[in-house]
């Protein structure tokens, strides 16, 4: 059948646009094919945070000062006591008592003896005057004798008797001197004796001589006393307590007495405030530790024993801050990588304060630049990135 005019146009276009349609197709996947996708990085911001400086210790809480409580009379029994373990005393209060009665018995004894003593000494003292009447008569009789001898009167020997009898009547009177001084002593001997007894009987109160807390009592009922034992009593004075920490070689240079130190103890949520007391002059050469003592304000809230950690504030500040983990530490120093207008540029930075997973920028960066989250991340110094801002950031 004989094609007509308008079908042999129709199907010359329809050819034509077969021929045509491989070509435009290539054009358009010429125009339409996507740019290379670069690589989401996630950023943090460098921002103004408060940074404290501390050093983490643990140890072991102790008494300030224990005060060790002895008998200072030996060889007594115990009558009474007065104090029992975690009783708060006052200085110079009694907290047991010794049996007496061997010293009130001793005192008795030798008050007789006093009293003896003090009857022998005025005997000695009538015995020395009759001894000096002696004398002075025998000596009247020695000069009369002399004088009546040279005058013919009186024979020799009769002068030399007054003479002997004169000089023995004198003798006679400084052995009752002497026996007088003697009979003195004695009574100043039982005087002391007796003050020591009164002493003894004053001592028999065992006091403590400060406040405090009864941290332990050896002391028992019909026990004897000696003061070479064990303490009867232990007081810890007033009741002061302090955590001891062992510190690293590296971190106790940092600490100097008067820093403020938070302390928890073991069992207890609470945080009890405390203050650097002393530091040790020395550190123990094998386990490179140096012991710190802190007090605690509260001592009401510890026990002794209790183990606890300290965290003993060096220095506080405000400053530039970025995550731990942004910041790339090695031999030569320290470095970040900055992002400006989605570009990487590896910054080197001077560190300061470590913090709660922060550290302190105190050089390379201000606050508001823009760095890498993770400093391991695999990019370069010029590198392109697609910048993605951390999360816990974006909520912040």
């Amino acid at each position: 059948m004989a094609l007509t005019p308008f079908r042999l146009l129709s199907t010359t276009a329809i050819l034509l646009s077969l021929l045509a349609a491989p070509a435009a197709l290539a054009e358009q996947s010429t125009v339409t094919t996507p740019k290379q996708n670069l690589p989401a990085i996630v950023i943090t911001t460098a921002a103004m945070r408060h940074l404290t400086d501390k050093v983490v210790a643990t140890g072991t809480v102790k008494a300030v000062e224990d005060v060790y409580i002895q008998p200072q009379v030996d060889g007594l029994s115990i009558r009474s006591l007065n104090a029992d373990v975690g009783d708060k005393v006052e200085a110079n209060s009694t907290l047991a008592t010794l049996n007496d009665d061997a010293l009130i018995l001793q005192k008795s004894q030798m008050q007789a003896t006093r009293a003896k003593g003090e009857a022998s000494l005025a005997q000695l003292h009538a015995q020395l005057a009759e001894a000096r009447a002696n004398a002075e008569e025998a000596e009247l009789q020695r000069i009369r004798a002399v004088a009546m001898g040279a005058k013919g009167t009186m024979s020799t020997s009769s002068v030399e008797q007054a003479n002997a009898s004169a000089a023995a009547n004198k003798a006679r009177v400084v052995s009752a001197e002497q026996a007088i001084a003697v009979a003195e002593a004695d009574l100043k001997v039982t005087d002391s004796l007796i003050a020591d007894t009164d002493l003894k009987l004053a001592r028999t109160g065992i006091k403590t001589p400060v406040a405090g807390t009864v941290a332990s009592r050896n002391a028992r009922i019909g026990a004897i006393a000696n003061g070479s034992g064990d303490p009867l009593f232990t007081i810890i004075r007033d009741s002061r307590l302090e955590l001891v920490v062992d510190v690293s070689e590296s971190d106790i240079t940092k600490i100097v007495i008067g820093q403020k130190a938070l302390i928890a103890l073991s069992g207890s949520r609470e945080k009890l405030s405390g203050t650097v007391r002393l530091v040790a002059p020395i550190v123990d050469s094998i386990t490179r530790l140096g012991a710190v003592h802190i007090s605690i304000d509260d001592g009401e809230k510890a026990r002794a024993g209790m183990y606890g950690s300290a965290e003993i504030i060096i220095r506080q500040e405000d400053g530039v801050a970025l995550p731990l983990t942004a910041v790339n530490s090695e031999e030569n120093g320290s470095s970040a990588r900055k992002v400006e207008n989605g570009v990487v540029k590896f910054v080197n930075v001077e560190t300061g304060i470590q913090d709660a997973g922060y550290v302190e920028i105190l050089k390379g960066l201000k606050a508001g630049d823009e760095v890498v989250a993770k400093a391991g991340a695999y990019v370069r110094d010029g590198d392109h990135i697609t910048p993605v801002r951390d999360a816990s950031q974006a909520s912040n």
